[in-house]
């Protein structure tokens, strides 16, 4: 398969307008779609074709709302770090889309997967945390190109949403996601619409 011009665009295209979603119509996210998003996981790359990540959809308003005072928790005590200036434009920020989002993912990293055998991970065992987050990008993209907006929670205490789900010991928390048809579209990222940070140059050097 070669790609064109009309492929690169696109993919370009699809990365530019992919934002951290926050805010969500409550309009229902089709079961198809959610299927295309599942299926784009599971084509990510992952070391030793171990595919670590597990998933958890979140469907039980009380999960909900126990994610939801676990939030508010850990953004009370992360505020505490700020002060002045900085504190009030943290406090302004929209920093969770749990109201409204009506798909909730929780998602997990098996860190002792029978799946390939330990192949690529004996040294580097930090992989199978970077293979689930690349299931995560291949989902936020698919998300993105069918429409979707996606949003990342990480104001969450990983052991204590470990212990509120009772997953196996060997499941480490890696990410909350809310996914649904986004309120407004938007190519800017909402922290520099904020002025919270801009992006920062990374430039490759040659060594």
């Amino acid at each position: 398969m070669k790609f064109d011009s009309t492929h690169q665009t696109a993919l370009h295209e699809i990365l530019t307008w992919r934002r951290d979603t926050r805010h969500f119509q409550d309009t229902p996210v089709a079961e198809h779609d959610l299927a295309v998003l599942q299926n784009a996981m599971e084509m990510a790359p992952s070391v030793g074709n171990s595919r670590p990540w597990r998933v958890l959809r979140v469907q039980t308003l009380a999960l909900k709302q126990a994610v939801r005072t676990e939030f508010e928790r850990c953004n009370s005590e992360a505020a505490m770090g700020y002060s002045g200036q900085t504190l009030d434009s943290y406090t302004k920020l929209k920093l969770a889309g749990l109201d409204k989002a009506p798909v909730q993912l929780a998602i997990f990293t098996e860190t002792n997967p029978p799946e390939g055998q330990g192949l690529g991970r004996q040294t580097m065992p930090e992989t199978l945390a970077q293979s689930t987050s690349m299931a995560i990008f291949s989902l936020w993209l698919a998300a993105r190109a069918r429409n979707l907006g996606v949003g990342m929670l990480s104001i969450l205490d990983p052991v204590h949403i470990e212990t509120l789900f009772e997953v196996p010991k060997t499941w480490k928390f890696c990410a909350y996601l809310c996914i649904g048809h986004p309120s407004f579209e938007d190519d800017t990222p909402l922290l520099h619409r904020a002025g919270w940070q801009e992006n920062t140059a990374n430039p490759w050097e040659n060594r």
